[in-house]
């Protein structure tokens, strides 16, 4: 598909019309798995807002919904450094069946501290679901149990990613142009 008339955007990589059907396709995935049981979704703030939602919606099993907000920091030479929660849970997960909801998983770093932190508190499982992953980038092997889409090795934004916070609310997922991201 050509790029739209957004600067900054080189293509639409995903269409609305891909996102649609492959979150229906997620959904009844985790509606077989959960059949009989009440699923309680993290979502991890602010770009898994829009995917969370979106799935919440064709999810056929009772659910619950929670944030994370989280905050990384890089040292100087600019390798992975410190990840803190900025804003944590409302409501306790111990013995819930969890599902934490990613917009994209990258290096693996922020999804390894979150799953360690969140298995700390005695759930009684949990599962990782993410719109994007990109596993080319991959340092820290993690399990993702749920995904969208496998996406390349290019800065994406849209359906809730962002640029300098903009973007997020664009209905598909667009690359940018390489002196953007």
């Amino acid at each position: 598909m050509s790029a739209p008339a957004i600067p900054g955007i080189e293509r639409v990589l995903f269409t609305e019309e891909q996102i649609e059907a492959r979150l229906c396709e997620v959904a009844a995935e985790i509606s077989r798995n959960y059949a009989g049981r009440t699923v309680k979704l993290v979502g991890v703030l602010k770009g898994s807002v829009f995917f969370l939602t979106a799935l919440a919606r064709h999810i056929e099993v009772p659910l619950k919904i929670d944030f994370l907000g989280i905050s990384s920091f890089s040292n100087k030479s600019g390798s992975p450094g410190v990840v803190r929660i900025a804003k944590d849970l409302d409501e306790s997960i111990e013995g819930d069946d969890v599902i934490l909801v990613e917009d994209i998983v990258d290096t693996g770093f922020t999804l390894r501290y979150l799953l360690q932190n969140l298995a700390g508190r005695a759930p009684n499982s949990l599962a990782v679901c993410t719109f994007l992953d990109r596993n080319s980038r991959r340092i820290v092997q993690v399990p993702v149990d749920y995904r969208c889409f496998e996406i390349p090795d290019r800065f994406v934004v849209g359906f809730g990613l962002d640029y300098n916070q903009l973007y997020r609310n664009l209905g598909y997922v667009a690359v940018m142009k390489p002196d953007k991201g």
